[in-house]
């Protein structure tokens, strides 16, 4: 039988509090669990790799809504690339196990979810790997980091249409984010900013992590982010979302899931929309 969004909440409190005692499997096992008894999430153990020694992969967690069209939107959703930001982590558990209990939130899509994508880095409770580099400032720049290319590879094979990643900022009072790729892009953060502001703040000063914003949405980006090969052409959309630091953990996590399950259903209505121009 399949486990409560409540049960797998009281879980991951429960491994909140050891700290670094974390590992990847205790994490990410009621998702394990879930994918077991479900007909819509299946597991897919990453590619193992090795750091300092030590065996470590990335596993991926594909969720396939019920049809609602000929093909399916093919998006990404990442946590973890900053081991020290376990928030986005929790929300995409909570996420899927929303998506396992009301399926019809993900029609006609298929997603695919990376939750902890920096695994040394979120057992050791550090923003880095433990080979010292901040993976985020590596895609598309000839990185040697066995993580960069195990995703690098995922992100070229899957041709998603939107990727989404999910951080937290320890310098921010709000919840903000990044809009980059597909024009229509900023479409999807406003909403997914709206539903995140039912429980948190949206940070709207003028100038955010360095870089210009307007009402909590910031166009640039530092190089070397996650996102899609950059010879990809049209271009998905690409969303950041950032939560600040100090709110509980269980609010950050609510205001991420909130803005996922926003960005599913407004992405859909775009899309509909132009088929029927």
């Amino acid at each position: 039988m399949n486990q409560t969004i409540s049960e797998i909440d009281r879980r991951l409190d429960q491994l909140a509090n050891r700290g670094e005692g974390r590992t990847v499997s205790q994490v990410l096992a009621p998702l394990d669990e879930l994918a077991r008894s479900s007909s819509n999430l299946v597991v897919q153990r990453g590619v193992c790799f090795e750091v300092e020694g030590e065996s470590c992969e990335i596993p991926a967690y594909h969720f396939t809504g019920p049809k609602g069209g000929d093909d399916r939107i093919r998006v990404g959703l990442f946590a973890g690339i900053h081991g020290d930001e376990p928030e986005g982590v929790r929300a995409i558990i909570q996420f899927l196990s929303v998506l396992e209990q009301k399926p019809e939130l993900a029609t006609g899509y298929s997603l695919v979810a990376y939750p902890i994508c920096n695994p040394t880095g979120f057992q050791a409770n550090t923003r880095n790997s433990r080979s010292g580099k901040d993976l985020n400032r590596e895609f598309w720049q000839q990185s040697i980091a066995p993580e960069v290319r195990f995703l690098e590879a995922e992100l070229s094979a899957r041709s998603f249409q939107g990727i989404i990643s999910l951080h937290t900022d320890d310098t921010s009072d709000g919840f903000y984010g990044f809009a980059h790729g597909a024009t229509l892009t900023e479409n999807l953060v406003e909403p997914a900013l709206q539903a995140a502001e039912r429980v948190l703040s949206r940070n709207r000063r003028e100038a955010i992590d360095g870089f210009k914003a307007r009402n909590g949405i910031i166009r640039d980006s530092y190089p070397g982010v996650l996102c899609a090969p950059p010879t990809v052409r049209p271009r998905p959309f690409e969303i950041i979302l950032e939560t600040p630091q100090l709110p509980p953990e269980y609010l950050k996590a609510a205001a991420f899931v909130m803005a996922l399950q926003t960005i599913l259903a407004e992405y859909r209505n775009l899309l509909a929309f132009a088929q029927n121009l």
